[in-house]
């Protein structure tokens, strides 16, 4: 063979490798859906992750997604809900981005019985993605909008489903998970509602996602600690990113949850959640807030999740964009 077809078959391999470079760099996209743009406040649990394949997964989009005409939200192919209390399935939600203010959030628009998960579902054709019990519950709610009750589907704790390029597992958490009457309605949720009794969906749950560029990412919904955290979430899994609940009483609270990260998980990257205070100011982390201790306990970079803010990390848990 010549010097020329050698330096010719080269050249196109070079430009094959070069074509196929960016493949191997793509990122994982986390987009904050809050109260106020460029904040972190009260309620806020709501992101969007987007995985290198364009599968979009939205993440307990409680009560700061303005229903299923949010702008923010974009094609979804999946929802997930860690646990049916009414901040995280969206009992009420606001009535347009930015509504109200950080501390004192928009409230105005009542979503029960069908909650503002399903709404949502049904109108962007999406799958919601639960443990325990709550399929069922999806599943009925979605025939009575109109949607798909098929779309509502189950994945055990040690199993997984997969939406486009990524793999969705749930894990233990601890907490509780009582359906509130109004989310039941009709005759039945008023004698719930008379009784002071809730409903039960089984047991509350996390998730870990694992997405097309080899990321793991653990998001804790809400939790206090628990062994799988070392033993299943970083053992088994590997998570290099950690969405954390701090807020405290409901949840870890942020020295509990700085210890989660900084003991049992030791991902590289942390993003705080579930915060329940008016956490920044200016997009700046107020000082005494439980979000500040939290920050100042962790010993990696702690990546506020400001609204409408979209961050990029690496399949090792970096991030590389948007910090």
């Amino acid at each position: 063979m010549g010097k020329a077809a050698i330096a010719s078959i080269t050249a196109g391999l070079g430009a094959v490798i070069l074509a196929s470079a960016p493949a191997f760099a793509q990122n994982v996209k986390v987009t904050p859906l809050g109260g106020i743009t460029g904040e972190f406040c009260r309620l806020d649990r709501a992101m969007v992750f987007e995985d290198p394949d364009g599968t979009r997964i939205l993440y307990d989009a409680g009560m700061t997604v303005a229903g299923a005409d949010d702008p923010r939200l974009g094609n979804i192919d999946a929802l997930l809900v860690t646990h049916m209390h009414g901040d995280h399935v969206g009992s009420r939600h606001n009535s347009a981005v930015d509504a109200g203010e950080c501390g004192a959030p928009d409230l105005s628009v009542d979503a029960s019985p069908e909650t503002n998960i399903v709404k949502i579902a049904k109108a962007k054709s999406a799958k919601i993605v639960t443990g325990s019990e709550m399929p069922p519950f999806f599943a009925a709610k979605l025939g009575s909008v109109g949607g798909d009750p098929k779309n509502s589907v189950l994945t055990r704790f040690g199993g997984s489903y997969k939406v486009g390029g990524v793999s969705i597992s749930t894990v233990p958490a601890v907490h509780s998970n009582g359906l509130v009457p109004e989310l039941i309605g009709g005759e039945l949720g008023d004698a719930m509602k008379a009784a002071g009794f809730a409903g039960y969906v089984g047991p509350p749950t996390g998730y870990v996602l694992r997405f097309s560029n080899g990321l793991a990412a653990y998001l804790s919904g809400d939790t206090g600690m628990t062994a799988e955290q070392k033993l299943v979430v970083q053992g088994f899994y590997d998570a290099k990113l950690v969405v954390i609940n701090i807020g405290d009483t409901f949840t870890t609270g942020p020295t509990e949850a700085a210890y989660v990260v900084n003991e049992l998980v030791n991902p590289a990257s942390v993003i705080p959640s579930h915060a329940n205070e008016e956490a920044t100011k200016g997009g700046v982390v107020i000082e005494g807030t439980r979000t500040d201790t939290f920050a100042k306990a962790v010993n990696v970079p702690v990546h506020l999740p400001l609204s409408g803010r979209t961050m990029e990390f690496d399949s090792g848990g970096n991030c590389v964009a948007g910090c």
